[in-house]
């Protein structure tokens, strides 16, 4: 059965910066007042497609936090573009950046930038995703493994014990979160005989057009007969969605998320989906900024955790968060935590189920 949690109060309560903060005049990358700060903090996002979370929510928390410490920053997207990326690491070195957070777009072009910036004497950190083969001082995310774990056990709750097939829907394979992920999710229902797997693909960065066309295969190749689908996020999961309602099995086939996002949790009180796995993103953007922060004036942040990095054949120190999942009856959790909002959520059809559920 899916572990229940109770959501997390957010990190930024128990946040206590060591310097006041300052002014509001900003630099062109948006950062406050630097006066009794050292340095300057760069952030690099992936980009706006693979989730709504980076400048719906990480952006604008990381932003409100650098500020509230003074910091000078410079936060700015990707867009999905590796090159981009480089550019605009070396662009934020040479202007100034002391400590460089990233969130890759794969692990070898996120390597290179590390190494860039550790030959300039910026000290970098992994932000939600382990480069592997980086040379990242620090890591901030979530225990994506027990996300995996949180997906297999919760598709299972969904399923029963009664004998299904289940099909696989993976994060990109460049992706080491998403591998992550896979390892959790098979961790819980490989042993679970009751359960035939009949197939299993990843989705190319993400890529939600290219997730439906990948299950349009995996359904139409298993005849129809699939009862279950661990997909990866609320993404590839309303991908599989649209391709359920297709076939007009849409709601008697379960399909796990991640993200909690507003489509994924609309999902959910549709019936469409079983469940996701709510990230709390304010815990993780105030971790990656009190690091950051520390980074910046010259401390030593303590952290009390750590990621393996096989491929660097390091261990990275690490601030890894508590995922939590979600189902029907503790959707109104996440709208009470502020993550998403209810006037979003409950509009239309999902009025009666926001009602129903004591949302508003």
């Amino acid at each position: 059965m899916a572990r229940q949690r109770t959501l997390m109060t957010a990190l930024a309560a128990s946040l206590v910066f060591s310097m006041a903060a300052c002014g509001s005049d900003d630099d062109a990358g948006g950062g406050g007042d630097a006066a009794e700060a050292a340095g300057k903090v760069g952030v690099i996002l992936p980009d706006t497609a693979s989730s709504a979370r980076w400048e719906s929510a990480d952006r604008p928390l990381l932003e409100t936090a650098f500020e509230e410490a003074g910091v000078d920053y410079d936060i700015q997207n990707a867009q999905g573009d590796a090159q981009r990326m480089a550019t605009i690491a070396e662009q934020m070195i040479t202007g100034g950046a002391t400590v460089l957070a990233i969130t890759n777009l794969d692990s070898a072009s996120g390597a290179a930038i590390q190494r860039q910036a550790e030959q300039q004497g910026v000290q970098t950190i992994d932000y939600d995703r382990l480069t592997l083969g980086g040379e990242s001082d620090y890591y901030v995310s979530f225990d994506n493994t027990e996300v995996g774990r949180l997906q297999g056990e919760g598709l299972a709750q969904c399923l029963g014990d009664e004998p299904a097939n289940i099909a696989f829907l993976n994060g990109s394979p460049d992706d080491n979160n998403a591998t992550l992920f896979s390892e959790g999710a098979h961790e819980v229902l490989d042993p679970m005989t009751q359960y035939t797997q009949v197939a299993e693909q990843a989705v190319p960065e993400w890529d939600n057009q290219q997730a439906a066309t990948i299950f349009e295969q995996m359904y139409t190749q298993a005849g129809g007969d699939i009862q279950g689908v661990l997909a990866a996020n609320d993404g590839l999961a309303n991908a599989v969605i649209s391709i359920l309602s297709r076939n007009n099995v849409a709601g008697t086939v379960p399909v796990t998320g991640q993200d909690a996002t507003t489509e994924g949790l609309q999902n959910i009180l549709a019936g469409n989906q079983c469940m996701t796995v709510y990230k709390p993103i304010e815990e993780e953007a105030n971790a990656l900024a009190e690091l950051a922060v520390a980074l910046v004036n010259g401390e030593t942040p303590e952290v009390d955790g750590e990621a393996e990095d096989p491929e660097g054949d390091r261990t990275v120190p690490a601030v890894l968060l508590d995922p939590v999942p979600v189902f029907r009856d503790n959707v109104k959790e996440v709208v009470d935590d502020g993550y998403v909002d209810a006037a979003d959520l409950c509009t239309g059809e999902y009025a009666a189920a926001c009602t129903e559920l004591g949302i508003q």
